[in-house]
């Protein structure tokens, strides 16, 4: 169904629009939505409920890990930041209960535990120091390079307001929370992991990961991983640039490489604003500079510290664009163990099925991305996951081809 592109259109102009607001409705739609797309791309309503989804995919699925995450969108103040992060903690907690290993990765979004409109004025105020590197900024802590060369600063075309108290004391609020979760972290020896969002608060974002990582990622040990985005066109030199410094200040990083997730919006805004679009003109282009950052991190990790989360739907027969048989040969050839800590293989849930027991079974760690949450607060998640994912969804022939000859299978039983 997410493949049939009228159908997402329809669906998510059901879910916004206001007959929402007509209980009977509601009552409908919402549960469709849970028997259909919450049951295939979520784990449960709670962290406790994901615990038989978790063990079910690690012990029956042949040690698939789980990527745990309390799937909320955006916090507008500090009363539903700090209620996010209760969940972000809880989150950390049944990680620790469950099995070793069958938890990978907890995943934050910082925008759930600091309000969207900060982080807008922190990346504003980042960009412009980027442009003018006189600009004092006070309240601002060591980081790694979060600009490249060509990064876009088309968000912020006038000079900004420095933060007020508020701003400055809200901002601390935010980076406690973060340094809380990564202590919960710590002491439970599960990594985390920040997903990356909106090159509008980008900037913000990865200070506020770049300046924790420094304080809690210590010899091998990496608690704190970034995330970049390859659609992008200044991913690749972001990443070096990051990555070389963090070097240099003996900080062990790593990072989860994903293609992207606001195509539509990041374009959309662009081309209001009258600028070129930050993300790459095709997706041959996306395909090369993911491949080209896998090869740069693969290489890393094989001779020094780091480590690589390589996260990846592509099971297409196109060598060009098959990333995962690319960066298995890459790890191969480069000696890279297939147990190896420092690299891990990740697919949603619910996606990509073929390819994960694929690479699992190959000896490989692959995770899981596996978001959870009641169902009222997932469903911006869920729309924004079945509008970014119909075309992605709609190419997984394999998984669908397999789906329909076991189906088949099993009808056949049945009647014979």
């Amino acid at each position: 169904m997410a493949a049939m592109e009228p159908m997402v259109d329809f669906g998510t102009w059901v879910m916004k629009s206001k007959l929402m607001d007509m209980e009977v409705v509601r009552d409908i739609v919402m549960g469709f939505v849970r028997h259909t797309f919450y049951e295939h791309f979520c784990a449960g309503e709670d962290a406790l409920g994901t615990q038989n989804t978790v063990q079910k995919l690690y012990r029956g699925g042949d040690g698939l890990r789980t990527m745990l995450v309390y799937a909320v969108e955006y916090a507008s103040d500090n009363v539903s930041c700090d209620r996010n992060l209760e969940a972000f903690l809880q989150t950390v907690e049944t990680a620790k209960s469950l099995p070793p290993s069958s938890v990978s990765f907890v995943i934050v979004k910082i925008s759930a535990i600091c309000p969207m409109k900060l982080l807008e004025r922190v990346s504003d105020l980042l960009r412009w120091q980027h442009k003018d590197p006189s600009l004092n900024l006070p309240w601002k802590l060591d980081t790694l390079p979060i600009f490249s060369s060509i990064s876009p600063t088309y968000h912020t075309l006038k000079k900004p307001e420095p933060l007020t108290l508020e701003e400055e004391h809200d901002l601390q609020l935010a980076h406690q929370r973060l340094l809380k979760i990564c202590e919960n972290c710590l002491e439970a020896n599960v990594p985390l992991t920040v997903d990356a969002e909106h090159t509008s608060v980008q900037p913000a974002i990865d200070y506020l990961t770049y300046s924790s990582a420094i304080k809690y990622n210590k010899d091998d040990n990496i608690i704190m991983y970034g995330t970049v985005q390859a659609y992008l066109k200044d991913a690749k030199e972001r990443l070096l640039l990051a990555s070389k410094a963090a070097d240099k200040m003996g900080v062990p990083m790593g990072f989860k490489l994903v293609r992207g997730a606001y195509m539509s919006s990041e374009r959309k805004l662009a081309s209001s604003l009258g600028f070129e679009s930050p993300i790459h003109n095709s997706i041959q282009e996306t395909h090369a500079c993911y491949n080209e950052c896998a090869s740069f991190m693969l290489d890393k990790i094989a001779n020094g510290p780091g480590a690589v989360v390589l996260a990846t739907h592509n099971v297409e027969s196109d060598v060009d664009d098959n990333i995962g048989r690319l960066a298995v040969e890459k790890a191969h050839d480069l000696g890279i163990g297939k147990l190896n800590q420092k690299l891990e293989f990740a697919q949603l849930h619910g996606m990509s099925e073929a390819l994960s027991f694929a690479l699992r079974n190959a000896g490989f760690q692959v995770s899981k991305y596996m978001p959870y949450g009641p169902v009222e607060i997932v469903i911006p998640y869920l729309l924004r996951r079945a509008e970014e994912n119909r075309g992605l969804l709609s190419t997984s022939t394999l998984d669908r081809e397999l789906m329909r000859k076991e189906l088949k299978r099993r009808l056949k039983a049945s009647v014979f």
